[in-house]
């Protein structure tokens, strides 16, 4: 092979790896979308609803915080219309509250997702609901 030739393939495979690193970098490990989040308060508590896609599933996270200890809360998670969670918590008698953790685990279905969240203390009025939709 002549010295030219040589030169001109070793150029061109410099070239190909170059644009195949770069190429890497810019793309994303994986198509995952977005994380939404909800954050509000109803009645003494603090509410934290987040949806992530990840790995073609979606991670759904709740948390109740803050809540005065001892009330006791009910938590209704949906996820297109079907309950996927459903309880009655109470706030921890210690100083934080912490009342209530879900973590669930939902499929990727066709079109978009919509995941409904109510939170009610037991014996108020006070009730919230918050919706994520994911496209």
């Amino acid at each position: 092979m002549s010295r030219i030739r040589k030169t001109a393939t070793a150029l061109v495979a410099a070239g190909a790896l170059t644009a195949g690193a770069l190429g890497m970098l810019s793309a994303p490990a994986h198509a995952d979308g977005p994380e939404k989040e909800r954050n509000f308060r109803v009645a003494s508590a603090d509410v934290d609803f987040s949806v992530d896609l990840d790995d073609g599933r979606y991670d759904i996270d709740v948390d109740v915080d803050d809540a005065k200890p001892g009330t006791r809360w009910k938590v209704v998670l949906k996820h297109n219309g079907k309950k996927i969670a459903k309880g009655t918590w109470r706030a921890d008698r210690d100083d934080d509250g912490d009342v209530v953790d879900i973590d669930r685990t939902r499929p990727n279905t066709a079109g978009k997702d919509k995941f409904k969240l109510t939170v009610k203390q037991v014996g108020k009025k006070a009730k919230k609901s918050r919706t994520i939709t994911m496209r």
